[in-house]
């Protein structure tokens, strides 16, 4: 459950400009046939649609078309509240029994089972299992209760209050301080500066319950509502329990309608700096403000996507200026969207250096400025709409094998704003007709229509230190002027050409095949050494995923090292490939689905990507270019250090930032590689120290083992292999990791980290020791933490409400040793940290004395079977799983087969391995407080 906040600065939030039922008739386009759509007779609209991905699974939204903008005085933070109360008690389901349902058919709270609230909205959503006519009647039964059967217990509703009250704390810090300041100036003093999501400590403390189920009573009704089904079922079947069941909520004649809220039009920009202690960085953004105009027609939509491809064009010259020595910002961008449901904005917003504002500010206007008055040009208008065609392309083809889950958030916001879903084939149709009638006159027109309008809102953040002072408001705007009456150069670009590898690379025959008809895999051996995995999948149709591994990552390298070492694959990056610099390169694989990044951690190193069988040659061409033709570029090196330089300047004002750092160096015992990075740190990295390191590390292709998973043909994938990847450099090594000698302490270890200006507090809780690694104790300690969680989830946030969220995580290593951790971390009012911990250890010790309930037992079993059935459908499950068999020295077949694993889930079992994996005797805990008051 979420509160949505606005964001802002590179972002805009997506909004919406009418309803569904209002779309306009002329030019309009269609609702995808694919999709049931229709109303109730008592006013609630419905979607719904078969969708076989994945199988055996529905997605089920009730949206309601009513958020904190229609609160009243009294009801400050109600509407959120409200969604909250949802999972708290129903006409069918009372207290946590929704909570407990769902975890007993095997979905997961947060995963499965969430909702969200927001100016205008609230939205809840539902994933169940369809092969059971019950658990989709139950999914549907939930719908209802929550849209007209939702109880407000009293208990329920305080024992809630602490709990939202802690999601509201977990919010605050810089971040929101800084917002809060600008808030009445983006909204010129509007409801929506006065209606935030969370609403106010204060509200939430001391609302009326009569207030809360007000709410509830005037806006859930069915003219506000929409029910959207998508997934693996019979529609007919899906209409008539939809009927059956959502059919039931009282209309409500004579309702007033829903009012529509506006931010008053300005005529002169206007400015708001905040300032904050604890601000790690400096930014700006630039709002420039129109009323919204109506979506669903075809003219629409093509002005949509002029504005689309002027952005990705802005965007890219942006990008490029970012990478040149002495960049005039760490990162920019800029386009247009929806403010709020009567409000469009073009935004434009940059990360700066601390004394930057100006100089970054003035940079991004006049790349504005640069396009308006010489516009853009024609290569960079091609490989942008090559851009945008090819990613319909692939939605196109992928039509087959959408999610449901992404379909069904088309149709809310088709329900909610009128957002065109007429179906890819006819969006593919559309793009291609639109697309060559586009001209660059219209692309260069675009930025003049909005940045003509005098509506304008700049935001500037800024940390508050001593013998800085940020530009005044006069001095920023000024700069609109300055820019004005620049001299400004049209845009000029030198492209590298040729292709992308030039060598002529003859095919080197692959030594040894073996096919694995169990496993639908085949394996390879090179001459030079590497292993290739290839396991071709019908999961997708427009995918192929790679990763490529091998042992040794920055351990080999000595303690001089480490650091070039381990920032070697992102400075290699920042270079590109053979004779193409990064940004020429990215502009070579315009209109190409492919990615591919390499990295170097800390036991090995490797690479990783995907590409869509189309392009599947231009990834091959990539892997070899990223072993044999890394290219080192001191420009972009140059760049990198000052605008990493810029964001590292204030990092130690963050109180979280201290907190992690806490951690780090606690669980390491403050080893050397474990150090925090620090400004001095990060200014001794050298660009040759660092290509070095990275070319040593990618010498030797054959201790690779290179997995391509997907949508890929064997036999069309065998002479890419013996051309690209027989050809690599192969020298007979066969490294292993080194053990640098980082230890986990022993004992119980304590730290308190006081900092931070807010009321607030984090804890972690690391418990570790030895194991023996193999399938059965990784699964084991796995389970232990599921269970834990749901333990904690019940006691911290149900019972006790002390905390908005309780995660816990298990961590089994076999590298550099066999051990283990298990991590829980929470936040929290300081002043409940001490009877949260003592919670916390009495639930371990319960675990470990008692062992789990069966119910729990149950849950985690229903939640791995249900897991398995669509993971077993995802290549990213597959790519991910074929590499750990190998690198643990497992079998791989018992991909296939868990029910070995299953057997283990007894009560005895679980209670042994919970004495062994829950010892506190080794806990390292760490508690962020806030900082004491200043002395007088």
């Amino acid at each position: 459950m979420t509160s949505r906040l606005l964001l802002f600065a590179l972002t805009l939030l997506v909004g919406s400009t009418g309803s569904a039922q209002n779309r306009p008739a002329a030019d309009s386009l269609p609702l995808d046939p694919a999709v049931r759509w229709g109303r109730l007779p008592n006013g609630i609209t419905y979607y719904v649609r078969q969708n076989t991905r994945p199988a055996k699974r529905a997605e089920l939204r009730l949206v309601v078309n009513a958020g904190s903008i229609l609160e009243d005085p009294d009801q400050l933070g109600l509407a959120h509240f409200a969604e909250h109360m949802a999972f708290n008690g129903t006409r069918h389901f009372e207290k946590q029994a929704l909570v407990d349902y769902i975890e007993r058919i095997g979905m997961r709270f947060g995963a499965d089972l969430n909702a969200g609230t927001s100016f205008d909205e609230t939205v809840y959503q539902l994933q169940v299992p369809t092969d059971s006519a019950h658990l989709v009647a139950q999914g549907i039964q939930i719908l209802e209760d929550w849209a007209h059967g939702i109880t407000f217990d009293s208990v329920e509703v305080e024992k809630e209050r602490g709990v939202v009250i802690e999601e509201w704390r977990l919010g605050q810090g810089a971040g929101e301080r800084m917002f809060k300041k600008q808030l009445p100036v983006l909204f010129r003093g509007s409801r929506y500066a006065e209606r935030l999501p969370i609403g106010t400590k204060e509200s939430l403390e001391s609302f009326d319950q009569a207030a809360l189920r007000r709410f509830y009573r005037d806006w859930y009704r069915p003219d506000l509502m929409a029910v959207v089904a998508v997934g693996d079922f019979d529609v007919d079947s899906m209409l008539t329990l939809i009927r059956d069941h959502l059919g039931r909520v009282p209309a409500r004649p004579g309702a007033a309608p829903r009012p529509l809220y506006g931010i008053p039009p300005r005529d002169t920009a206007a400015v708001a700096i905040a300032t904050d202690p604890e601000a790690t960085s400096t930014s700006l953004g630039l709002y420039v403000m129109r009323p919204a105009r109506p979506e669903g027609t075809v003219e629409a939509y093509r002005r949509s996507l002029v504005g689309r491809i002027y952005a990705r064009m802005l965007n890219d010259r942006l990008y490029e200026l970012s990478q040149r020595p002495d960049p005039p910002f760490i990162g920019a961008g800029g386009g247009a969207g929806s403010l709020v449901r009567t409000m469009d904005a073009f935004s434009l917003g940059a990360a700066v250096p601390d004394t930057g504002l100006i100089r970054g500010f003035a940079a991004v206007l006049t790349e504005v400025e640069r396009a308006e008055r010489h516009g853009f040009t024609t290569p960079e208008l091609e490989r942008a709409k090559q851009d945008f065609l090819r990613s319909y392309e692939q939605a196109y083809a992928e039509r087959e094998k959408t999610e449901s889950g992404q379909l069904a958030e088309e149709y809310v916001r088709n329900y909610l704003s009128a957002e065109p879903s007429p179906g890819i084939a006819v969006e593919y149709d559309l793009v291609q007709r639109l697309l060559p009638g586009i001209t660059l006159e219209e692309t260069n027109a675009a930025a003049r229509e909005w940045l003509a309008r005098p509506d304008r809102v700049l935001l500037v953040n800024a940390p508050e230190k001593p013998g800085y002072q940020p530009p005044t408001a006069a001095e920023l705007l000024a700069v609109f002027d300055e820019v004005r009456r620049r001299d400004v150069a049209a845009y000029v670009e030198e492209l590298a050409e040729g292709p992308l590898v030039t060598a002529e690379l003859a095919p080197v025959p692959i030594v040894t095949e073996r096919v694995d008809s169990a496993l639908g895999l085949v394996r390879w051996t090179l001459a030079n050494g590497a292993t290739v995995v290839v396991k071709p999948t019908d999961f997708k149709d427009d995918e192929v995923l790679f990763s490529a591994s091998s042992a040794g990552g920055s351990s080999v390298a000595p303690d001089s090292l480490y650091l070039a070492t381990a920032f070697a694959s992102q400075i290699a990056s920042l270079g590109g490939v053979g004779e193409f610099s990064e940004v020429d390169l990215q502009k070579k694989l315009a209109g190409k689905a492919v990615r591919l990044s390499a990295y170097v951690g800390n036991y090995e190193e490797g690479l990783q990507g995907g590409a869509s069988p189309k392009d599947l040659e231009t990834l091959f061409e990539l892997v070899y270019l990223r072993f044999v033709a890394p290219r080192a570029d001191p420009d972009a090196f140059a760049a990198f250090k000052a605008n990493v330089g810029a964001l590292l300047a204030n990092r130690s004002a963050s109180p979280n930032v201290a907190f992690q750092d806490t951690i780090t160096v606690t669980l390491a015992q403050h080893h050397p590689r474990a150090r925090p990075l620090t400004p001095a740190l990060f200014d001794s990295l050298d660009l040759e120290r660092s290509m070095e390191a990275y070319r040593e590390r990618f010498a030797d292709a054959g201790d690779f083992v290179f997995y391509f998973v997907g949508a890929i043909d064997t036999a069309a994938a065998r002479p890419l292999v013996e051309r690209y990847l027989g050809n690599l450099p192969g020298r007979g090594r066969t490294e292993q990791f080194r053990d640098v000698g980082i230890r986990s302490p022993t004992g119980k270890v304590e730290r308190v980290v006081r900092k931070g200006l807010e009321p607030k507090s984090s804890t972690r809780i690391v418990l570790s020791g030895p194991m023996r690694y193999d399938r059965t104790e990784r699964f084991l300690v796995g389970v232990l933490a599921e269970i834990l969680e749901i333990k904690l989830r019940e006691a911290l946030r149900e019972e006790l409400g002390g905390t908005y969220s309780v995660s816990v995580g298990a961590s089994p290593t076999r590298v550099p040793r066999e051990q283990y951790s298990i991590s829980i971390s929470f936040g929290s009012d300081p002043n409940r940290v001490p009877q949260l911990l003592a919670a916390v250890d009495a639930a371990i010790d319960s675990l470990r004395q008692l062992g789990p309930d069966a119910k729990e037992i149950e849950k985690v079993r229903e939640t791995i079977i249900r897991s398995r059935e669509t993971q077993l459908r995802e290549n990213g499950y597959w790519l991910s799983r074929l590499a750990d068999a190998d690198r643990n020295g497992d079998d791989p077949h018992q991909i296939l087969d868990a029910s070995d694993l299953l057997a283990l889930l007894t009560h005895d079992r679980l209670e042994r391995a919970a004495r062994v994996y829950l010892d506190r005797a080794n806990q390292v805990r760490v508690t962020l407080l806030p900082a004491p008051p200043a002395t007088p």
